[in-house]
């Protein structure tokens, strides 16, 4: 054990890759608890389905649902760049489609359809849209958002 000064030397000495690739692995595992709390109240706020929801409370469904794709992607990215993947562009729908080329994703559509639900709700307001978003969120991508979380969960314990 040395000092300080020693230790930041040594880490100074090290390859840049691997450092680069310590912070990669931290950085993702840090971000997915990020993501395993931001499901968790997702799930909570649909535990009685979309009918038991008022127009409020369907609201706070659809920004929930915001947060916990965009830490979704997110945590994704640094999972596959700490796996060592090079990203061609980092944006959500290529970190997707490259995920579900890694086979971590099995239904990129599904994907897909969340990224496009979220960017019609950013941009637009449309109650017919809103509620087959809410039914989406609830019927397709919360399995979606669970099988994801898993895989990382099980990821982070290996």
């Amino acid at each position: 054990m040395g000092s300080i000064a020693d230790q930041r030397e040594r880490n100074l000495s090290e390859p840049m890759a691997s450092h680069m690739n310590r912070y990669e692995d931290i950085r993702w595992q840090q971000r997915y608890e990020h993501f395993d709390r931001a499901l968790t109240l997702l799930r909570e706020a649909l535990a009685r389905g979309p009918s038991a929801l008022n127009p409020l409370e369907k609201e706070g469904v659809v920004q929930r649902f915001e947060y916990t794709l965009e830490l979704a992607w997110k945590t994704l990215k640094d999972f596959l760049e700490a796996s060592g993947v090079v990203l061609t562009a980092i944006t959500p729908r290529q970190v997707i489609k490259d995920a579900y080329a890694a086979k971590i994703l099995a239904d990129g559509q599904t994907w897909i359809d969340m990224i496009d639900h979220r960017n019609l709700l950013s941009h637009t307001y449309d109650p017919a849209n809103f509620e087959e978003a809410v039914e989406a969120i609830h019927a397709r991508y919360l399995i979606a958002l669970g099988r994801l979380h898993d895989f990382l969960g099980k990821s982070r314990r290996q």
